[in-house]
């Protein structure tokens, strides 16, 4: 059983990608900049420069941008067990990180509610509120970690949970769900492909419908830690 009733937890994954299209577009002072964080990327990587892996400033929240956040709830209501999803997406980041944090504060009451994502601890929730200072907006206080002890931080991370204390290696996402044999939807995409649909293609749906498979999975892969039953296909509501 989880130690968490279910519903407390707004299960999230965030899309990001670079700032700019491409590494041309960016102003000499973030060149530079990018060029300088780069150098320890391209390490052993002889055939590849600082324009050739920009791609990867997405994953930085200094170089990169949130289009799209998918969130998960799992409500006590339901006769079987569900999952409602929604998701806030958008060119406009501050809009985006805006609409996500008003439904947050009011959806986190009180200090029971969680949030849970893959890899979140290390990803998700401080991309998060770097992004959130950037846009000059406020963290929700269920982000907030400044001037909280740990056990006050209400973040569950199925990475963090699957390392069992083994610190060590990284399990991806798909990996995870293969191994505990958790079926999840076909994509044709992966999180490599995501700034490439957005910047080029213009088709930010298909990365939407992407982020709320993640999230179902995310869903999925902590109710099979906790020995929960999972939640059928029929039982997955989109919230538009």
């Amino acid at each position: 059983m989880s130690p968490v009733p279910l519903h407390n937890i707004l299960f999230l994954d965030i899309e990001t990608v670079s700032q700019y299209p491409s590494y041309n577009e960016m102003s000499k002072e973030w060149k530079d900049l990018w060029d300088l964080k780069s150098v320890y990327l391209l390490r052993n990587r002889e055939n590849e420069n600082s324009e050739s892996i920009y791609s990867r400033a997405a994953i930085y929240a200094e170089f990169g941008k949130i289009i799209c956040i998918s969130c998960g709830v799992i409500p006590s209501n339901s006769p079987e067990k569900k999952i409602i999803i929604k998701s806030f997406c958008g060119e406009e980041e501050k809009v985006v990180l805006f609409q996500f944090s008003e439904m947050l504060n009011k959806w986190t009451t009180d200090s029971s509610k969680y949030l849970c994502a893959h890899n979140g601890r290390e990803f998700d929730f401080p991309y998060l509120c770097r992004r959130l200072i950037i846009n000059q907006l406020p963290i929700p206080s269920v982000l907030q970690m400044s001037g909280k002890k740990p056990w006050e931080v209400n973040h569950l991370d199925t990475l963090e949970l699957w390392k069992f204390g083994d610190f060590k290696s990284y399990t991806s996402l798909n990996l995870l769900a293969q191994t505990l044999n958790i079926s999840t939807p076909k994509d044709d995409i992966d999180g490599s492909m995501v700034g490439t649909v957005y910047w080029f293609e213009k088709d930010l749906p298909r990365i939407v419908h992407y982020c709320q498979k993640d999230v179902l999975t995310v869903a999925q892969i902590f109710l099979k830690m906790n020995g929960e039953s999972l939640i059928k296909e029929e039982n997955i509501e989109i919230k538009e």
